[in-house]
Protein backbone atom coordinates (compact mmCIF):
# COMPACT_ATOMS: atom_id res chain seq x y z
CA UNK A 1 0.00 0.00 0.00
CA UNK A 2 1.32 3.41 -0.92
CA UNK A 3 0.78 6.31 1.39
CA UNK A 4 -0.17 9.73 0.14
CA UNK A 5 0.64 12.77 2.23
CA UNK A 6 -2.43 14.73 3.20
CA UNK A 7 -2.85 18.27 1.97
CA UNK A 8 -3.32 21.03 4.53
CA UNK A 9 -6.95 21.33 3.39
CA UNK A 10 -7.52 17.68 4.37
CA UNK A 11 -6.28 18.02 7.97
CA UNK A 12 -9.63 19.03 9.51
CA UNK A 13 -8.04 21.90 11.42
CA UNK A 14 -10.06 24.10 13.71
CA UNK A 15 -9.52 27.85 13.87
CA UNK A 16 -8.42 29.80 16.96
CA UNK A 17 -12.01 30.68 17.88
CA UNK A 18 -13.07 27.02 17.78
CA UNK A 19 -9.98 26.06 19.77
CA UNK A 20 -10.93 28.48 22.54
CA UNK A 21 -14.36 26.84 22.94
CA UNK A 22 -13.18 23.22 22.47
CA UNK A 23 -13.05 20.87 25.46
CA UNK A 24 -9.52 21.04 26.81
CA UNK A 25 -7.19 18.42 28.15
CA UNK A 26 -6.98 18.95 31.94
CA UNK A 27 -3.34 19.93 31.58
CA UNK A 28 -1.47 23.17 32.27
CA UNK A 29 2.14 23.88 31.28
CA UNK A 30 4.34 26.08 33.45
CA UNK A 31 7.56 27.44 31.94
CA UNK A 32 10.03 28.34 34.68
CA UNK A 33 12.61 30.86 33.42
CA UNK A 34 12.98 29.61 29.84
CA UNK A 35 15.62 31.56 27.89
CA UNK A 36 15.02 30.46 24.31
CA UNK A 37 12.27 32.22 22.39
CA UNK A 38 12.20 29.33 19.93
CA UNK A 39 11.58 26.87 22.78
CA UNK A 40 8.70 29.02 24.03
CA UNK A 41 7.14 29.08 20.56
CA UNK A 42 7.54 25.31 20.22
CA UNK A 43 5.80 24.76 23.56
CA UNK A 44 2.87 26.85 22.31
CA UNK A 45 2.59 24.61 19.24
CA UNK A 46 2.70 21.48 21.38
CA UNK A 47 0.05 22.94 23.70
CA UNK A 48 -2.15 23.68 20.69
CA UNK A 49 -1.70 20.15 19.30
CA UNK A 50 -2.89 18.48 22.51
CA UNK A 51 -5.60 21.01 23.54
CA UNK A 52 -3.68 22.09 26.64
CA UNK A 53 -5.77 24.34 28.87
CA UNK A 54 -3.18 27.04 29.59
CA UNK A 55 0.49 27.99 29.65
CA UNK A 56 2.07 30.03 32.44
CA UNK A 57 5.16 31.98 31.39
CA UNK A 58 7.21 32.66 34.53
CA UNK A 59 10.27 34.68 35.49
CA UNK A 60 12.54 35.53 32.56
CA UNK A 61 10.37 33.58 30.11
CA UNK A 62 9.48 35.94 27.26
CA UNK A 63 5.89 36.64 26.26
CA UNK A 64 4.08 37.00 22.96
CA UNK A 65 4.03 38.89 20.77
CA UNK A 66 7.65 38.43 19.81
CA UNK A 67 8.82 37.56 16.31
CA UNK A 68 11.06 34.69 17.48
CA UNK A 69 8.24 33.14 19.52
CA UNK A 70 5.83 33.61 16.61
CA UNK A 71 8.31 31.99 14.20
CA UNK A 72 8.02 28.62 15.95
CA UNK A 73 4.53 29.01 17.44
CA UNK A 74 2.97 29.47 13.97
CA UNK A 75 -0.07 31.23 15.41
CA UNK A 76 -0.56 29.01 18.47
CA UNK A 77 -0.13 32.07 20.70
CA UNK A 78 -3.54 33.15 19.39
CA UNK A 79 -5.27 29.87 20.27
CA UNK A 80 -3.69 28.70 23.54
CA UNK A 81 -4.54 30.64 26.71
CA UNK A 82 -1.48 31.99 28.50
CA UNK A 83 -0.57 34.20 31.40
CA UNK A 84 2.65 35.78 32.62
CA UNK A 85 3.69 35.52 36.26
CA UNK A 86 6.91 36.83 37.74
CA UNK A 87 7.14 34.13 40.40
CA UNK A 88 6.81 30.43 39.52
CA UNK A 89 6.39 29.44 43.16
CA UNK A 90 3.32 31.66 43.49
CA UNK A 91 1.75 30.07 40.40
CA UNK A 92 2.39 26.64 41.91
CA UNK A 93 0.75 27.60 45.20
CA UNK A 94 -2.25 29.17 43.44
CA UNK A 95 -2.84 26.08 41.29
CA UNK A 96 -2.41 23.70 44.22
CA UNK A 97 -4.94 25.72 46.24
CA UNK A 98 -7.38 25.13 43.34
CA UNK A 99 -6.80 21.35 43.53
CA UNK A 100 -4.41 21.08 40.59
CA UNK A 101 -1.78 18.33 40.89
CA UNK A 102 1.60 19.91 40.08
CA UNK A 103 4.56 17.87 38.85
CA UNK A 104 8.00 19.18 38.03
CA UNK A 105 9.70 17.54 35.06
CA UNK A 106 13.19 17.04 36.41
CA UNK A 107 15.91 14.56 37.28
CA UNK A 108 15.62 14.29 41.05
CA UNK A 109 15.68 11.87 43.95
CA UNK A 110 12.48 9.83 44.13
CA UNK A 111 11.38 11.01 40.69
CA UNK A 112 8.72 8.86 39.05
CA UNK A 113 9.66 7.59 35.58
CA UNK A 114 7.19 9.06 33.08
CA UNK A 115 6.00 5.66 31.91
CA UNK A 116 5.11 4.74 35.52
CA UNK A 117 3.22 7.96 36.29
CA UNK A 118 -0.53 7.34 36.37
CA UNK A 119 -3.31 9.89 36.18
CA UNK A 120 -6.71 10.09 37.85
CA UNK A 121 -9.88 11.10 36.05
CA UNK A 122 -10.99 13.74 38.54
CA UNK A 123 -7.69 15.64 38.64
CA UNK A 124 -6.26 18.48 36.62
CA UNK A 125 -2.49 18.42 36.11
CA UNK A 126 0.18 21.07 35.75
CA UNK A 127 3.71 20.25 34.62
CA UNK A 128 6.68 22.53 35.22
CA UNK A 129 9.57 22.73 32.75
CA UNK A 130 12.72 24.55 33.82
CA UNK A 131 15.53 26.67 32.50
CA UNK A 132 17.66 25.14 29.75
CA UNK A 133 20.80 25.18 31.94
CA UNK A 134 19.63 25.12 35.57
CA UNK A 135 16.37 23.19 35.23
CA UNK A 136 13.38 23.74 37.49
CA UNK A 137 14.20 25.85 40.56
CA UNK A 138 14.83 23.70 43.65
CA UNK A 139 12.13 25.50 45.65
CA UNK A 140 9.62 24.67 42.91
CA UNK A 141 10.77 21.04 42.78
CA UNK A 142 10.43 20.83 46.58
CA UNK A 143 6.93 22.31 46.52
CA UNK A 144 5.68 20.06 43.71
CA UNK A 145 3.26 17.23 44.39
CA UNK A 146 5.50 14.92 42.38
CA UNK A 147 8.59 14.93 40.21
CA UNK A 148 8.44 13.11 36.89
CA UNK A 149 11.55 12.10 35.01
CA UNK A 150 11.79 11.20 31.34
CA UNK A 151 14.05 8.13 31.33
CA UNK A 152 17.05 8.56 29.04
CA UNK A 153 19.55 5.88 28.14
CA UNK A 154 22.26 7.60 26.10
CA UNK A 155 25.29 9.59 27.17
CA UNK A 156 23.75 13.07 27.52
CA UNK A 157 20.77 12.57 29.88
CA UNK A 158 19.47 15.89 28.64
CA UNK A 159 16.64 16.81 26.30
CA UNK A 160 15.77 20.20 24.86
CA UNK A 161 12.89 21.83 26.76
CA UNK A 162 10.61 21.79 23.73
CA UNK A 163 11.33 18.08 23.14
CA UNK A 164 10.71 17.30 26.82
CA UNK A 165 7.43 19.17 26.66
CA UNK A 166 6.35 17.24 23.57
CA UNK A 167 7.18 13.89 25.15
CA UNK A 168 5.39 14.68 28.42
CA UNK A 169 2.38 16.38 26.82
CA UNK A 170 1.81 13.46 24.45
CA UNK A 171 2.18 10.89 27.24
CA UNK A 172 -0.21 12.70 29.60
CA UNK A 173 -2.66 13.47 26.77
CA UNK A 174 -2.87 9.75 25.96
CA UNK A 175 -3.23 8.74 29.61
CA UNK A 176 -5.91 11.37 30.27
CA UNK A 177 -7.90 10.22 27.22
CA UNK A 178 -8.02 6.70 28.67
CA UNK A 179 -9.27 7.50 32.21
Amino acid sequence: MKHRKLKNSELDRIDAAAFKTAAKTPLIIILDNIRSLNNIGSVFRTADAFLVEKIYLCGITAQPPHKDIQKTALGATDSVAWEYAKNTQEVLEKLQSEGVFVASIEQAELAIPLQEFSVQKALKYAVVFGNEVKGVQQQVVSASDAVIEIPQYGTKHSLNISVSCGVVAWDLFCKLQQV
